[in-house]
Parts: C-alpha cells; structure tokens; sequence
C-alpha cells in the first residue's frame, strides 16, 4: 500500500450574519452540572464544504443549517483523514486513523474492539443510544454493546416498505422522530442521523432521486460547469480512473451537468428540512437547550472539478467537509463565528466522549474540539494548563503533541490547534 502525506493549511476567521433564527437558544450554562447533555449527530453523505448557504453557495438553500451556525461555531477547514465512506465512518465510530483502524476493504475485518467504539462508551456511561440511516461499515456491529435504538440502511433513495413509498430522507426524519418519543425521558441520549443523501445511486444512471416536493427548486438557476483540467492530473490517472469514469456519468455534458447538480442540491436542502423537523421536535420536548449538536459528513465531492467525480482525492473538494457545533456550554462569544482552525474528523470522536464526561480511551488520536469555544478558547487558562501538564502526563482533549505515530500528529507551535495531519487512501483507487 502506498499512503500520501498531504498538508494543509490554515485561513482567518470571520463572524456569520443571517436572519433566520433557531427556536430556544438560550444559555444553557444553567443546566451545568444538573443533568447530562445530549448529544445530536446530525452526519450526511457526500456533501462537501461549500454546500451550504452561510458558506457562499450561491445556488443551495440551506436555511436551518445556516441558522444553526448562527447559534454555533462553523469550522471551515475541517477535512476528513481518509475521504472514502467506509474508512470516514470507521474513523468516527474509533477515533482512529485508517492506520490504526485498519477497516480498509468494506465488509472485512472492523477489528476496533466493539467496547471501545463511541457507540459502546456512550452506552456504558447510561446514554440511550440511537443509530439512525447509513452505518456504512457492512459489518455489523454488537448491538447489545453498542446500541439501544438501530435501523440501518442505505443505498436507495425511494423504497416500498410495507404499504408505503419512502424516500430515504423522510425515513430518516420519521426515525429520528420516532427515536426522540420512545427513549426514556430520565436518560441524556446520544443519536447518530444517518442520513445516505447527498449519496448518489451509483447502479442508476440518474444518479440523484429527490422528493417530488423538491423538484420545482432551482429549475431557473444555472450551476456553474468547472473547466475540465483532467490532462492536467498526474499521468497515473488514466481515462480508466474511477473517478474520470462517474465524470462521464455526471459530468460529460452541460445538460446532464445541470440536471445532476440540481438534484443533487435538492437533496441537500431536504436534508436541511430535516434537520429543522427534529430540532423542533428537541424544542417541543424541551430538550434543545441541553442538546450539543453537530452538523457534519463524511466526506466531500467532486463537482467536475479537476475532470472527477465523486472523492477519494486529497484536492479540497473531496476532503474538506461541513462542521457546525452548537454546544450548550460554548462561550457567548464564540456563537455565531467561523473558526479556522484544522480540525479533522477524527477529532469528532473525542469531541462527543469528552462533552458526554466520558474518558477517552489512550487508543483514540484526535483532540477534544470543545477547547477551541469553552473558557476562553484556545489561549484561555484551561488549554494553557494542559499544555503544562502535556509534559507529564498522556492529556489527550487538549491541544497538545500527541504521541502517536512517533510525532506524525501535532499541533505545531504552542498557539496553534493543529498545523498537519496524514492523510491516507489506497492506491488501487489511482
């Protein structure tokens, strides 16, 4: 196996500005140490970062998500570390690198011990825990360990189930929906949406299925066409490539190019309106206030950009995803911000063990992403201590050198989250 080494860097920050508000989001400093937090994972397919509105989409309308930013921090150079589906989940389910994980064929050998997964630690520290959608792995996981609440699926966009035609994202919304009524009332919970769009239906050459409801949105628009700079690549990417070939299926002309994209984008914004259902449904039942929740995907997606569709790749495009935090205990002044500090998707792991009061095991290699918004952020006293203490003890929810992979990931300099990362993928996707 050949592994790439890709750096990358880091842009300024800027606050968000937006008129349209989430329903009751206050402070929830007033439940400090009163009851558990809830944690809501809010976790697409194939969306990469700039598709949202508040991130300068010009075409896609996500008015939720926009919204949510608004009460949170949007980290806009978060990446995943390997940018394939079943790795990308295997990383979050871990909190390890592909290196480390070693899940790299689907359906073979998930070898991360099943009391270690952050399914299973958030269960053991009495959360209800629900898993909804797309799990990705095709292997299954143990459920007594890892799961109070499961219904995997994937890989279609309208079924017959029963005596009814679901779209997957309205299964989605119904699930969650029905995950958020039956859970016990006296327990926080920890529930994974799984949503499979913006997921293409790679055995159909339509690729994209919306609701009917959607199909009126953005037919007066035009989506911009990248240049196709496919001569350009490096001379190992063949015509043959996987990615040149799902080009040709999306991409190859300007009319299917459009029609592509604009489904493509209304699946996206059904997913936005999903969102804005079960965060009503948090509001209604009075929860939204102790609810940390996180937008993000699992990889990104080639636009055309580059002659490619699809990801893989380490361009931006294919690893540079959405992530939008709204925690109940975020300083008042980080609300509202982008931040652009390098966060990874391997951190989300810690991120949502450190928020539940849960240790993270010494076998999990991202950081706590809490410290980049709680007590002063970066430069507060919190994350100076722990820089102090790094020097004797294995701190791992702080910015601080990790010691895994003899120093391969660190933080860089004493005022900086993270300045690099390894980013692996397999060569036979070349």
């Amino acid at each position: 196996m050949k592994w790439i080494l890709a750096l990358c860097l880091l842009v300024s920050s800027q606050p968000i500005a937006g008129d349209y508000v989430l329903r009751g989001t206050g402070s929830m400093n007033e439940n400090d140490g009163v009851r558990p937090m809830n944690v809501l994972l809010l976790y697409a397919d194939d969306w990469r970062y700039n598709t949202l509105g508040v991130a300068g989409n010009p075409v896609v309308e996500t008015p939720v998500l926009d919204a949510l930013s608004r009460e949170g921090v949007r980290f806009t150079e978060n990446c995943v570390t390997t940018s394939i589906c079943w790795i990308s989940r295997a990383t979050l389910y871990s909190g390890q690198y592909l290196a480390r994980h070693k899940f790299k064929r689907i359906g073979k050998n998930f070898n991360v011990p099943q009391n270690e997964t952050v399914y299973s630690l958030m269960k053991k520290h009495k959360y209800t825990v629900g898993h909804v959608g797309k799990l990705g792995l095709n292997v299954e996981l143990n459920r007594r360990l890892n799961f109070d609440f499961y219904d995997e699926y994937e890989g279609w966009h309208w079924k017959r189930i029963g005596d009814r035609l679901w779209h997957i994202t309205e299964k989605n919304t119904a699930d969650a929906l029905r995950f958020l009524r039956e859970k016990p009332k006296d327990k926080p919970f920890f529930l994974n949406v799984a949503y499979y769009a913006t997921h293409a239906v790679d055995t159909d050459e339509r690729q994209y299925f919306p609701q009917r409801a959607s199909m009126s949105m953005y037919l007066n628009d035009t989506i911009f066409e990248p240049e196709d700079t496919y001569d350009k690549m490096p001379y190992f990417f063949s015509q043959e490539n996987e990615g040149r070939n799902r080009w040709r299926w999306r991409f190859d002309s300007h009319e299917k190019h459009q029609r592509m994209m604009k489904n493509y984008y209304r699946m996206a914004s059904e997913v936005d309106t999903s969102v804005g259902i079960i965060v009503d449904q948090l509001q209604k039942s009075g929860e939204l206030n102790n609810t940390m929740i996180i937008f993000t995907t699992d990889n990104g997606n080639f636009h055309a950009e580059h002659g490619l569709a699809d990801k893989w790749y380490p361009h931006q495009e294919s690893i540079r995803v959405p992530l939008i935090i709204k925690d109940p205990r975020m300083d008042d002044e980080y609300k509202g911000t982008v931040n652009d500090a390098f966060t990874l998707n391997v951190d989300l792991t810690a991120t949502i063990l450190s928020a539940a009061g849960v240790n993270v095991p010494p076998t999990m290699m991202g950081r706590d992403m809490s410290v980049l918004y709680m007590n002063g952020g970066l430069k507060g006293e919190p994350a100076m201590q722990s820089r102090q203490l790094a020097n004797t003890k294995d701190g791992r929810h702080y910015p601080q050198p990790a010691k895994d992979g003899g120093g391969k990931y660190h933080s860089g300099s004493e005022n900086t989250w993270r300045t690099e990362c390894k980013f692996e993928f397999r060569e036979n996707f070349l």
